[in-house]
């Protein structure tokens, strides 16, 4: 589990957080959401220790971030996966390259057991004949699957994707959308995805943060974000076609502004 608490940010005299609190849960698919320039990548650098904040505190299973010595912090680091937007894949390694390349960098397995370990992160990724592939080789779905192997071949307790379905079709980012919240379940990480794709926020929001404007707007889950009496929620889920009609439909059904179980204020 991961806490943050009443955390904020200033660059250059602008305060970019204001006062966030949230709890992302082990076990679970925990979305970070909001509008281009609402914070939330710069609070998720903050979850992750890119970006220190001037106050409040991050949490990591009850271990305060800030008073971390050095060595701490080089251990935490360890406990962490990290899904990069576009991948960040090695041109030059193979596919078993590029999963094996942390385990050469911060694992203490024989060359045998980094392979080993290495082999299994890809068949879990259902790549199990892309081996000697180069990323230019595969498309982009299986570039995103080759760096969620990569991103969990430390067997990660913390695991951060940022847009991990940025460039991806539908269809795809289902894909991927699924085998993110199945390696959530079955291996009880702690997943914090930053996104705006309301795709996934209903295909695995299990736990669900709106940021609106540097501050935590909303809190809840796919199943109750459509009741959300939050404006600026409102306005960032219904912004699509597809999802105006889907509030008419709710409006008819439900009467407008109505409805209980909407998640909560923080």
């Amino acid at each position: 589990m991961i806490e943050a608490k009443n955390v904020s940010k200033w660059f250059d005299g602008t305060r970019v957080l204001h006062d966030i609190s949230a709890t992302f849960e082990t076990g679970k698919t925990n979305l970070i959401i909001g509008q281009s320039g609402s914070g939330k990548t710069v609070f998720m650098k903050c979850l992750i220790g890119l970006l220190t904040p001037e106050e409040g505190e991050i949490f990591y299973d009850g271990r305060p971030f800030k008073q971390m010595t050095d060595a701490q912090r080089r251990q935490l680091r360890t406990e962490i996966g990290m899904l990069f937007q576009g991948s960040a894949l090695f041109d030059n390694l193979t596919v078993l390259g590029n999963v094996m390349f942390p385990l050469m960098m911060f694992s203490k397995m024989s060359k045998a057991e980094q392979k080993e370990r290495a082999q299994f992160c890809i068949n879990r990724v259902g790549l199990e004949n892309a081996d000697n592939k180069y990323p230019s080789e595969i498309s982009g779905g299986m570039q995103k699957r080759v760096a969620i192997a990569r991103a969990i071949s430390l067997n990660p307790k913390y695991l951060f994707c940022d847009e991990p379905n940025s460039g991806l079709d539908p269809k795809t980012s289902i894909l991927i959308d699924q085998l993110l919240s199945d390696i959530t379940h079955e291996y009880k990480m702690t997943t914090v995805i930053n996104t705006h794709d309301m795709n996934s926020v209903l295909g695995i929001g299990e736990n669900i943060i709106f940021i609106n404007k540097g501050h935590c707007d909303w809190i809840g889950n796919d199943h109750n974000i459509f009741r959300s009496r939050s404006k600026a929620l409102n306005d960032f889920v219904f912004a699509s076609k597809l999802f105006q009609e889907v509030k008419i439909f709710l409006e008819r059904k439900y009467g407008a502004g109505e409805g209980g179980g909407e998640g909560r204020k923080p």
